[in-house]
């Protein structure tokens, strides 16, 4: 009997332990998160906010805004190599000495202790750095004109998904009253026949057309279930179709002037500019490159001291002193490399230049042929 208690109380422990590491490893195991539930809240929006959330989504704008970024990054960079540069070295010798007749052991060495603290203004006057600058500046202005161009095609992009997608609107509203239109035409044609008022064949006709009309209405639900996806891809990093446009077919807009279209195309032409930059940046680089002829002078000024003990004065007489280096580097080593360089870029310079041309002449010839189409 007894054994019999002592069994059923293992058991029982045995149990008891059992249960309770299950609740622990249930209680430390992930519960399974609820997916985000939809507030089901359309999202309404003007072509502005549109425009906005495809700048910030769209990658060629972004790649194309950083590359100006950096280029004007590459320009600031470019300009502070053409300022001095300022450096600071303190730095003390010790050399064992070699007795009171002769302090220094080392013919190298001014004396047994030596100090030096100087400040060193450091510049290099060179044709290459100015003509680097100007190139560089150059390169800035183009990836500028090609962050623009690609600003006004998303734009245009945009625009267009944004008033189809209106227009696909407006042609269901139409294509529903026409196929309600067609089913009851149908109904008043049936009900004519069988009071015997007009012929089967006018029933049929009534029936292709409304079935014409019917169709016509599905093929206008596609075509806004295609320009809403469109516009759903150019403004939402995560695919979403829960949201409606503002109606703003009807508003009336301040349209410019020809002549001042024509203005502004001339002079804020960013494909021109973008050209011109480019013909620009290649003829600092063939600069740039010449310049490698020319020798280069390398100023150095040094104010500190250099002295037995580390103060500014010693035994009343001032350590403080300045001293001014020039020093001219020849162009000899480089020379071969610099004509290779002023080849490659003239070459460059001319293809620039004529490609600019070509795609200007083409462009006047499209906008004279569209104004004698007018």
């Amino acid at each position: 009997m007894i054994a019999c208690f002592f069994q059923f109380r293992a058991s029982c422990l045995w149990l008891c332990t059992a249960l309770a590491f299950s609740n622990c490893v249930a209680a430390q195991s992930p519960q399974p998160q609820s997916p985000p539930q939809d507030s089901g809240a359309a999202v309404r929006l003007t072509l502005q906010d549109a425009i906005d959330r495809a700048r910030k989504n769209s990658t060629v704008f972004q790649a194309a805004a950083t590359e100006a970024a950096v280029s004007r990054e590459d320009k600031n960079q470019a300009r502070d190599a053409l300022l001095p540069s300022v450096a600071y070295n303190t730095s003390a010798i010790y050399s064992q000495g070699n007795g009171s007749g002769n302090p220094v052991r080392f013919i190298a060495n001014n004396g047994v202790h030596e100090y030096i603290s100087q400040a060193n203004v450091h510049q290099v006057l060179d044709v290459a750095s100015f003509a680097t600058y100007r190139a560089t500046a150059a390169a800035a202005s183009a990836a500028r004109a090609r962050s623009e161009i690609a600003s006004r095609g998303l734009v245009v992009t945009v625009v267009r998904a944004y008033y189809a997608t209106l227009a696909a609107q407006k042609k269901i509203e139409s294509a529903t009253k026409a196929a309600d239109e067609g089913a009851k035409f149908l109904d008043l044609t049936q009900s004519l026949e069988h009071g015997g008022e007009v012929a089967h064949a006018d029933v049929i006709k009534a029936e292709l057309q409304a079935n014409d009309r019917q169709r016509q209405l599905q093929e206008a639900r596609l075509a806004l279930l295609n320009s809403r996806l469109d516009l759903a891809v150019l403004l939402f990093p995560n695919f979403t179709d829960n949201f409606e446009l503002a109606d703003d077919l009807h508003t009336a807009v301040a349209l410019p002037t020809l002549p001042e279209v024509e203005q502004r195309a001339s002079r804020d032409n960013p494909d021109l500019r973008a050209a011109l930059s480019t013909v620009q940046q290649s003829g600092h680089e063939v600069l740039a490159s010449r310049a490698g002829y020319f020798p280069a002078i390398s100023l150095d000024y040094f104010y500190g001291i250099d002295a037995a003990r580390f103060a500014t004065r010693t035994d009343s007489i001032s350590n403080l002193g300045s001293s001014v280096v020039a020093s001219p580097r020849s162009p000899r080593p480089r020379k071969r490399f610099a004509a290779r360089r002023v080849v490659k870029y003239s070459l460059r310079v001319g293809v620039d230049r004529r490609q600019s041309i070509a795609g200007t002449m083409r462009k006047s010839e499209l906008w004279i042929q569209r104004r004698c189409d007018q």
